[in-house]
């Protein structure tokens, strides 16, 4: 079976990215933790070597998307340096997910056994998240306009996807509606996408007003996303 690579994109997360990155360092079949530090202005990078990680730093700050790519370009000249037969698959975890993503290994197995070329984490605990919704009734519904199927996480940045399939989702959307588009790319290209749940928990966003901009932020970023696949 190929190895499995993690990547972590992170943008000021050193209180929570070490546990992450100590915890997926133990997932079966991974052998390689990459972080992308999207231009932190705490201790990120130097917390996420500390446990174990490979980083891979921008020097601003560039938006999950491009977070993603560097890391799947990282994995890919990995994989290019030591040849393989099937190249290592992509396990995407968000930076706060802490302890718990040591529970990220169902993600992980029906790509394993050819079964999805793409899986979308459902959490089963649930965490109150402190927003109305908005977003998500958004990206959900756009989804199904696009394709017919209505995920029930749509936003989870929690997947695991095979090198072929990430390829299919190239360009991806900007910033935060690179989930969505996603889904809906794979989707009409007719790629299988499996949702898996699992008892992973990030942190709860807030109702203060740095939380209610980036909620804002994603709004358009998914907003964006759907137009553009009209």
């Amino acid at each position: 079976m190929p190895q499995v690579a993690v990547v972590i994109p992170a943008y000021n997360e050193a209180d929570r990215v070490g546990a992450t990155v100590a915890a997926a360092t133990g997932l079966s079949d991974v052998d390689v933790v990459i972080v992308v530090d999207d231009g932190s202005r705490d201790g990120t990078a130097r917390v996420a070597e500390q446990a174990g990680a490979s980083v891979l730093r921008h020097a601003r700050n560039r938006g999950k998307a491009a977070a993603m790519e560097t890391g799947a370009e990282g994995v890919r000249l990995l994989d290019q340096r030591e040849p393989r037969e099937i190249p290592r698959y992509l396990l995407f975890l968000d930076a706060d997910l802490g302890a718990s993503a040591a529970e990220a290994g169902p993600l992980i197995t029906p790509v394993a056994a050819g079964d999805a070329d793409m899986t979308i984490a459902v959490f089963s605990a649930r965490v109150k998240l402190g927003g109305h919704g908005f977003v998500v009734g958004l990206a959900r519904a756009g989804i199904r306009r696009a394709v017919g199927w209505a995920p029930a996480q749509p936003l989870n940045g929690q997947r695991c996807l095979t090198r072929a399939a990430f390829a299919a989702a190239r360009p991806l959307a900007r910033g935060f509606g690179v989930e969505t588009a996603m889904t809906i790319d794979l989707k009409r290209k007719g790629l299988r996408i499996t949702e898996v749940e699992v008892p992973l928990a990030h942190r709860a966003t807030g109702t203060d007003l740095r939380a209610q901009l980036h909620r804002a932020r994603q709004f358009a970023d998914v907003a964006w996303a759907l137009v553009t696949r009209r």
